[in-house]
């Protein structure tokens, strides 16, 4: 991702690549949707910014065919590394501080990338200035703060603690510059860069074994910093990867906002 210094859920850990699949399992279908909105065509360039793994890229490639190309780029390209296919592109690049990779591109598309990065106006900027004229860009990006519950129904002492644990995770995005109620602005930035025929929707699964998997990852990748921060033990913590592992936490993502505009 285009990730600043510090950033909390690190591309090299082990867990970063459990994590990648889980998001596209939950979070793939509703991407390739949002294409299909901007007409998507054999010959297309597009520019996949903050890649991460490797299946949005290769479904990109697939769609534009040989006349097309696809750049997946990421501030490390640990896992995207593996979308090198033909048509695909990788390259290291930072979204917030590199020029953007030659164009112009007929799509530019992020997903959970924003959020993180602290000069995401620059990134912004970045990517619509890579547009064709015509040229359309697709961000998606969580609103944590619209939802802040991973157990919306918490009518137990599993749900609270679950609950309490997303928030100490959330304290710590904060610290790290992260803007938890990003999704919801997408809207209006987009047309205040200029972009034309804006539109937005949301995506909130609320339960699905992804969402386990992707709970436990997490909390694996950030215990030592939850603890360290004094807002979890060690125990707290096992407890909750053990009802996790139970099934029998109903878990929730935060909800994903799509948004979608035209270059004029």
């Amino acid at each position: 991702m285009g990730q600043d210094k510090g950033y909390l859920l690190d591309n090299r850990q082990v867990e970063a690549g459990t994590r990648f699949k889980a998001l596209a399992e939950l979070f793939d279908a509703s991407t390739f949707r949002h294409f299909e909105t901007t007409g998507i065509a054999e010959g297309w360039r597009c520019w996949e910014v903050g890649a991460g793994g490797p299946t949005v890229p290769a479904w990109l490639a697939a769609r534009v065919g040989p006349r097309g190309h696809v750049v997946a780029t990421d501030i490390d390209v640990s896992w995207t590394g593996t979308a090198a296919t033909e048509g695909v592109e990788v390259l290291r690049h930072d979204v917030a501080r590199d020029e953007p990779p030659a164009g112009p591109f007929d799509l530019v598309h992020a997903r959970l990338v924003l959020v993180h990065v602290t000069d995401r106006d620059a990134a912004l900027r970045s990517m619509v200035r890579a547009l064709r004229p015509g040229g359309w860009l697709l961000v998606e990006d969580a609103d944590p703060a619209l939802q802040p519950l991973i157990c919306p129904d918490e009518y137990g002492p599993e749900q609270e603690l679950a609950n309490r644990l997303r928030h100490g995770f959330r304290r710590l995005l904060r610290q790290r510059g992260a803007d938890l109620s990003y999704g919801r602005k997408l809207p209006r930035l987009l047309r205040e860069a200029g972009l034309a025929d804006v539109e937005a929707d949301a995506y909130f699964p609320i339960t699905s074994p992804a969402c386990d998997v992707l709970e436990a990852a997490t909390v694996h990748q950030v215990r030592d910093k939850l603890t360290a921060a004094g807002l979890a033990t060690d125990e707290e913590i096992e407890q909750h990867l053990a009802n996790v592992a139970s099934g029998r936490l109903d878990l929730a993502t935060s909800p994903m906002i799509s948004a979608w505009g035209r270059r004029p």
